[in-house]
């Protein structure tokens, strides 16, 4: 029997300030100031997150841990629409302040440099996906990274990376993906949890799923994710904040899940464990 964990499609405030580490006290104030865009309130008046709202939130959190202040981040947002413009705009605030931020300084040069979020993850996490060129990784590749960062931490992305260097090393395999990932997202709130499609996509998804492990394997992935258990420090520098248990994290991190996608998500957990068991 496996578990049915349903994650919410949003959140209240509270368990938004939870999951990205920090308090509803602290994110009024980031609405106060306009750094991040007030969400509309429910029938109860209170507001309600949902997934765009938290990537955007943990952006926040994420640059100001590296000491960026709110008010150099809000412009570098207002005036700015994509990553590179927005640091390009940090680049030009700390120069001016040089002697008594370097450390800000240098934490700028290095998001610059790598262009995109991948900057906002772990050094654990972006040592492992520095070999692949420019633009090889998706916006929600690295979203997705971001999220599991802040569930199961560094190695646990770290791991999820091998998953994103196939799909972006192999063109047939990325396609596939991106088939499945419409097939699900079909699975909307029309489509009954017994419908057929539901099954059919979990099988597609199990097989794709199998056939991204053997081409980990093959590319000798798996190897390097053994050496990274050997080398992680479990008190890496700059994520003391990682304490949330991954049960909790999901029932405060939204999505759009339909149940009928939830079922094949359970399904494909299923099919992968049976197809595990049976290899051993």
């Amino acid at each position: 029997m496996y578990p049915s964990i349903t994650p919410p499609r949003q959140v209240k405030i509270g368990d938004a300030a939870a999951f990205a580490g920090t308090t509803p006290r602290a994110i009024r104030h980031y609405h106060e100031i306009g750094l991040l865009p007030e969400p509309e309130r429910g029938g109860d008046g209170r507001r309600r997150y949902g997934y765009d709202d938290m990537i955007r939130l943990l952006w926040i959190r994420k640059t100001a841990a590296v000491g960026i202040s709110l008010d150099d981040m809000r412009a570098a947002f207002d005036e700015a629409r994509d990553i590179e413009e927005i640091l390009s705009r940090l680049e030009e605030t700390l120069a001016a302040r040089e002697a008594e931020i370097e450390r800000q300084r240098t934490a700028v040069r290095h998001l610059q440099a790598v262009g995109n979020p991948l900057g906002l993850l772990s050094e654990l996490v972006t040592d492992r996906l520095s070999h692949l060129p420019p633009g090889a990784l998706r916006p929600s590749d690295l979203d997705a990274l971001l999220v599991t960062e802040r569930v199961f931490g560094p190695l646990g992305a770290a791991i999820q990376a091998s998953v994103f260097i196939v799909l972006a090393t192999h063109p047939d395999l990325r396609a596939e993906n991106d088939r499945l990932d419409a097939a699900e997202a079909a699975l909307d709130d029309g489509v009954d949890t017994r419908d057929p499609r539901v099954e059919e996509v979990a099988v597609q998804r199990c097989v794709q799923q199998r056939a991204l492990e053997q081409a980990i394997e093959a590319a000798g992935l798996d190897a390097a994710e053994e050496r990274l258990f050997e080398i992680y420090d479990a008190d890496l520098k700059g994520e003391e904040d990682t304490q949330m248990s991954a049960f909790e994290a999901i029932t405060k991190m939204p999505y759009d899940f339909s149940p009928a996608r939830m079922r094949c998500m359970e399904l494909t957990a299923q099919l992968l464990a049976d197809a595990h068991s049976a290899d051993h």
